[in-house]
């Protein structure tokens, strides 16, 4: 039984990576792929280690988070040092290090191991985790599916009933070429016949947070939601008079790059899971404050639809040219 290894940073794994990882493991019997981080770097390490753990379930995959030199200037003493975190974490011999880095060469002759390049001109597949870094958007494609999310945009349309949440959150995805998360609230509340109640909000935030997130690796470097949890609480202060923490809890925790609030200058159109005809302005203004305490980047859409349409596409297509939100 053969035994490979392969180390990186994977900041983040891409495409390059995953054609090593694949190359490694059939040549390989077994094989072992160390994630090593730094505390300092910008991608979370653990982050790094839980991507690669679900693209290679078949190999072992170990997180070393020695704060090791990353150069030989660095310290007079890197290939022993690295030799000795390697063999510490690794724990049994290692017959194979593949590489698509000249390093490779000189970390194999550490480990008493052959040294198998990997694609070393890159004309199998050129990128570079720095580009992506740079410009993921732009580089979205030879991303894996698991770490599309951390890169991917999030927009949220949001605003008081029949405004035109639903067809926007659709014509958006189709005209992006990528996916809309639906309001989780009216699946549940239809299927109670429109009732709703206190006990209902934390399942409505729970349950839309959970459709979000269940979508999010199929987005196309941007996916859309119809409405998201903060807009659970708006309806909860309003009904009920109260926000369990439960519900601020959920809405807390998600982020997105813009919201596209819907203003009410369109006419009410009556269904069973729609609520306050006679106060949407009053929603309106509280959605409004809502989004202002939350931070969020805005933007209000008013008019016809096809004016919404083409306001909300110009708004999007602005803010995946921005820096991301903090």
């Amino acid at each position: 039984m053969s035994h490979g290894l392969l180390l990186g940073k994977f900041m983040p794994p891409h495409a390059g990576h995953v054609y090593l990882a694949n190359f490694a493991s059939r040549f390989a019997s077994e094989l072992t792929i160390v994630v090593g981080t730094l505390a300092r770097e910008p991608i979370p390490g653990a982050l790094r280690f839980q991507w690669m753990r679900r693209l290679f379930p078949h190999a072992r995959v170990l997180h070393l988070e020695d704060e090791n030199p990353q150069d030989p200037s660095e310290h007079p003493d890197f290939w022993n040092i690295w030799r000795e975190s390697l063999q510490r974490i690794v724990g049994r011999p290692v017959d194979y290090v593949f590489a698509s880095e000249p390093y490779g060469a000189r970390l194999a002759a550490e480990l008493s191991a052959k040294f198998i390049p990997v694609d070393l001109e890159r004309t199998a597949l050129s990128v570079s985790g720095t580009a992506i870094r740079a410009d993921p958007l732009a580089h979205f494609d030879l991303l894996p599916p698991p770490v599309r999310p951390y890169f991917a945009r999030r927009v949220s349309i949001f605003g008081p009933e029949s405004t035109g949440k639903s067809t926007l959150a659709r014509n958006l995805a189709e005209h992006f070429r990528t996916v809309h998360v639906p309001e989780f609230a009216r699946t549940w509340l239809t299927q109670r016949g429109g009732e709703v109640a206190p006990e209902d909000m934390p399942i409505i935030a729970r349950g839309q947070a959970a459709a979000e997130d269940a979508l999010a690796e199929e987005a196309n470097r941007v996916g859309f939601t119809d409405t998201d949890p903060l807009a659970t609480c708006v309806w909860s202060e309003t009904l009920f008079g109260a926000v369990a923490p439960e519900v601020r809890s959920v809405a807390d925790a998600r982020t997105y790059d813009l919201t596209l609030l819907l203003d009410v200058d369109v006419p009410w159109v009556p269904d069973l899971v729609r609520y306050l005809p006679d106060d949407r302005r009053g929603f309106f203004l509280r959605c409004q404050a809502a989004l202002e305490t939350a931070g969020r980047r805005t933007q209000v859409l008013r008019g016809s639809f096809e004016a919404r349409t083409h306001a909300a596409i110009e708004a999007v297509e602005a803010m995946l040219t921005m820096p991301r939100v903090p």
